[in-house]
């Protein structure tokens, strides 16, 4: 019978016992729609602090605290790639020792501080280095003392952003109940509602937030995101008691470690003929990851599933030590991890072309005027080009080209998670390409003077090519591992999704480094100087898109080797349904 209304909404408010605030209680009661003012305003507020922060850093740390570019972006990339690897860190613990509701509510206060230490730097004259006018001669930097105090903000940004990023999603759709159409439906809501409040908040952020930093004051302008974030932590937790507060599990990575050091231990062992039917193979039955078929790939793990002499099966089919014996199942939620890896390695190389970072250095030296008014947009605003072009194309490409992709290929989403990853890092090619030549036309018109009268809206091009990019590979990118993991590992896959940042970021500014000193002093001159109109940024544009030709080419390579989740050797299906109809019978 077909439920009505009233009884679906008490479906989705009781579920059966649950782990809740630390009690197993016989019933659970989902506030789903309830909870999202506090858990969607939470999230609004937050991305308001911190990309209302992060957006116009360089600038702050080049005119404010008087670093060189160069080291000021350096110092940017460390800060991003240390925030996204620690979101590894929020995953492991919430997972494993601490649940979601509590590692977002410490990292939303740990974030608040970050970004208020960051604010005072700006507010008291002592903890930063005096003013001073580049062209009058060389300023004075930071002191130890200073530049500490602002490390130390930033280290509480990194915690923040560790616990915030890997468990917002999930603690979201905690908040529903996943065995009803209305608790679906209410998932499938909160999602549309979370992506809508990142690109809301980038956009406020880049515009109205960094132009109060950048034209009446920074120590408003950086205010503005602390107060944010402060909102964020009251709307946080005056929903304490609506929230499902789910106990952690503890880390699926131990199943994980148990079959690379079972595999290492019977590593001298020899493989039957027909693994699909020797080796253990048992599957929880309450477990809620899919049941995976047998895959030919990495089969030196294999031998984990091989029954010894010494291995002991309980009554109920699990290994007695699970140390020394790992199943087929096990085994095969460690392949899929493995075969993420290397697709996952792309997105460095992406991230080096998609974002690149000396926008806001070829912008202050454009005409930022708008059109013939007075009015100059700030350079650190331009991103939102990025962001507007992404907003656009998502719902074009989702209605209109995907319903004609799909009755051309059969593909639910009209092409596959890899093919839209493809077409994003080829995409970053074309991008690095017409940076280059954008840059080389800036820098002629410049002449001898220090701003170029070439508009900066000629670098509208290929940011706008940037944000297409990212709705093809980011937004594929997290799909494929939230797809491609096992299921009890999906915060980890969020994790995972960071760490390219991460990477990147480290990458980037390794590569900076070397171009930097490797041409400085050289004929052709340094590319990357403090004055981009003596360098050849241009260069290093081209050379950014050979370094993403040879990505795509990796790529290529990557996707024809990799096999998607579930789809395993047709062999091993038959035979163990044969095996499973031979055992019943007996």
């Amino acid at each position: 019978m077909e439920k009505n209304g009233r009884e679906d909404l008490e479906m989705e408010e009781k579920s059966p016992s649950l782990v809740v605030d630390g009690d197993v209680v016989p019933e659970i009661t989902y506030n789903g729609v309830k909870t999202m003012p506090f858990i969607i305003g939470n999230e609004t507020f937050e991305k308001l602090g911190a990309i209302g922060t992060l957006s116009n850093l360089q600038v702050y740390l080049t005119t404010v605290f008087n670093m060189r570019r160069i080291s000021a972006t350096t110092l940017l990339n460390v800060f991003n790639g240390t925030t996204n690897l620690a979101t590894l860190v929020g995953a492991y613990l919430s997972d494993t020792h601490f649940g979601r509701y509590k590692t977002l509510g410490f990292a939303s206060v740990a974030s608040f501080f970050g970004l208020l230490s960051v604010c005072l730097t700006a507010v008291f004259k002592n903890l930063h280095p005096p003013h001073c006018d580049p062209s009058e001669g060389r300023c004075e930097g930071p002191d130890a003392g200073q530049m500490a105090f602002l490390l130390f903000g930033f280290a509480l940004m990194i915690v923040g952003a560790g616990g915030i990023r890997p468990c917002n999603l999930a603690f979201g759709a905690d908040q529903f109940n996943p065995n009803t159409d209305s608790g679906k439906r209410g998932v499938d809501s909160f999602f549309n509602w979370y992506y809508f409040t990142v690109t809301f908040a980038g956009i406020v952020s880049v515009t109205i937030v960094v132009y109060v930093q950048s034209n009446v004051s920074w120590s408003i302008g950086l205010a503005i995101p602390a107060i944010f974030m402060f909102l964020s932590c009251f709307l946080y937790f005056v929903g304490s008691k609506l929230y499902v507060k789910v106990l952690p599990e503890g880390s699926p990575m131990t199943s994980l470690v148990q079959v690379f050091v079972v595999a290492l231990k019977k590593r001298k062992l020899k493989l039957p003929n027909d693994p699909w039917i020797s080796l253990f193979n048992y599957t929880p039955p309450k477990s809620i990851n899919s049941n995976l078929p047998y895959t030919e790939q990495f089969r030196f793990l294999d031998k984990a599933a091989i029954i010894t002499g010494e291995d002991q099966i309980n009554p109920n089919g699990t290994a007695a030590n699970p140390w020394n014996l790992c199943s087929i199942q096990q085994i095969e939620e460690a392949k899929c991890v493995l075969r993420v890896i290397p697709v996952s390695l792309v997105a460095i190389m992406y991230h080096l072309g998609a974002q690149q970072q000396y926008i806001v250095f070829q912008a202050l030296q454009s005409d930022r005027h708008l059109g013939n008014t007075k009015f100059e947009i700030p350079a650190a605003t331009y991103v939102i080009f990025a962001m507007l072009s992404l907003t656009l194309w998502v719902p074009l490409y989702d209605r209109l080209i995907v319903p004609s992709l799909r009755r051309i290929t059969g593909i639910e989403g009209g092409i596959t998670t890899l093919h839209r990853m493809g077409i994003g890092i080829f995409i970053t090619i074309v991008e690095s390409i017409i940076g280059a030549l954008v840059e080389e036309r800036r820098r002629n018109m410049a002449g001898t003077g220090m701003v170029s009268p070439m508009s900066s809206m000629w670098l509208v091009p290929q940011l706008a090519l940037g944000g297409i990019a990212e709705a093809f590979f980011a937004i594929a990118q997290l799909e494929f591992f939230y797809k491609q993991f096992p299921e009890n590992m999906r915060s980890v896959a969020g994790a995972f999704f960071f760490c390219g940042y991460a990477v990147s970021n480290y990458v980037y500014s390794l590569l900076l480094s070397v171009v930097h000193h490797t041409t400085e002093g050289t004929s052709g001159g340094n590319w990357l100087p403090e004055d981009l109109n003596k360098g050849r940024l241009d260069y290093f544009y081209y050379l950014v898109a050979v370094l993403c030709s040879l990505n795509f080419v990796y790529f290529l390579v990557c996707a024809r080797w990799y096999r998607y989740k579930g789809d395993g050797d047709n062999r091993m299906a038959v035979e163990m349904e044969a095996k499973k109809l031979e055992n019943h019978s007996a």
